[in-house]
């Protein structure tokens, strides 16, 4: 079982009313860019407040458009190129724009210089692969509408879940699994993870089994949010929700395979330290481990009475190798608090799985 990849973003922006697709307004840019309706289509996809900001681009793979407001004339630069981009000006106003096609499978990134010192920019453009977008042929699977568990291992915890189906699904067959942390995030066919289009690709090329997807959101008590006593807690609690509270609820709509091979889990941040965590207090359950920017770190570190994420690159080192399968990812300029660096634990990790032949 191959394991998806999707390139994830959290900073994409956000489009009003009137905005329209990034590949719409660059065929707006090149067939008429002195047009009044491309200037009001660049500043109501991109938003005027963006724009003056410096922060404004719209795309996703492989067309992008950026916008800046300005009295001078600005340079655009793009993943730290050494030599900049000259821009446009919009219909002789201070409004000026760059559309240009980037490398997809990949995050970028950009700054202008205006009169000589850097503006604005951003460091988490995702330039999503054709598997990000529904494709012609292509038959979509079914998402539940939102189901409710509640638990008795977390006493009176409410969590929202989803269950995606692929249209391939056999119920005389079983399927595969993955399960996401932060799941919420993650059921808008068309949102910034795209997720439900990369299943209906990946399985329509069967690059990846027949896989039922189940999305989970973090839990409340009343009005106690649980994410991170959930997620960051190193203990077995939350592992023992999944296999004895909502999975069962899972099987009893779906066949699903039961051997960890064949089931995956996945999350971000504190999702990623709790998918790696589950995996871990019960490789029977899962062994396919992906974790974005995992929060290996003291969140949740009682001395003398619960361990913190920090211990898990020692408890590797100390434990005979499980038959898990990790993969990692982290950013140089990830988080540095006082919970720790998450950028140094993620090293620590990957040493450690690698000392122990993961």
């Amino acid at each position: 079982m191959r394991f998806l990849t999707i390139l994830f973003c959290v900073g994409a922006p956000v489009f009003a009313a009137d905005a329209l697709p990034s590949s719409r307004l660059v065929d707006l840019a090149r067939a008429n860019p002195n047009s009044a309706e491309f200037h009001d289509a660049l500043v109501s996809t991109l938003g005027e407040a963006n724009i003056q900001k410096g922060v404004a681009w719209a795309g996703g793979g492989p067309d992008f458009i950026f916008a800046v407001e300005t009295g001078n004339t600005p340079t655009i630069f793009i993943d730290h190129e050494e030599q900049g981009h000259a821009m446009s000006r919009v219909r002789d106003g201070n409004l000026w724009f760059y559309a240009t096609q980037l490398v997809t499978g990949t995050e970028h990134s950009f700054v202008y210089s205006i009169a000589g010192a850097d503006f604005g920019g951003r460091a988490d453009m995702p330039a999503y692969l054709s598997e990000s977008f529904s494709q012609p042929g292509v038959p979509q699977g079914q998402l539940s509408e939102k189901l409710i568990n509640t638990s008795k291992i977390y006493p009176g915890m409410k969590s929202d879940y989803w269950i995606y189906v692929p249209a391939a699904y056999d119920p005389k067959v079983p399927a595969a699994l993955m399960v996401w942390q932060d799941g919420q995030g993650m059921i808008a066919r068309d949102g910034a993870t795209h997720t439900l289009n990369v299943v209906d690709n990946l399985i329509y090329q069967k690059a990846i089994p027949v896989m039922i997807q189940v999305f989970i959101s973090p839990g409340l008590v009343g009005d106690k949010r649980m994410r991170s006593i959930e997620y960051d807690s190193m203990n077995d609690v939350y592992a023992r929700f999944l296999r004895d509270e909502v999975l069962p609820e899972v099987y009893a709509k779906y066949n699903i395979r039961r051997d960890g091979y064949s089931r995956g889990i996945s999350g971000s941040s504190s999702g990623g330290i709790c998918a790696l965590n589950a995996a871990w207090r019960q490789n029977d359950q899962f062994t396919r481990v992906w974790s974005r920017i995992g929060s290996f770190t003291s969140i949740q570190w009682h001395p003398g009475e619960l361990d913190g994420g920090n211990v898990f690159p020692f408890l590797i080192r100390k434990t005979p190798k499980k038959n898990i399968r990790v993969w990692l990812q982290d950013g140089e300029e990830d988080l540095e608090n006082r919970f720790g660096s998450w950028p140094l634990q993620a090293l620590q990790m990957t040493n450690s799985l690698k000392m122990m032949d993961y």
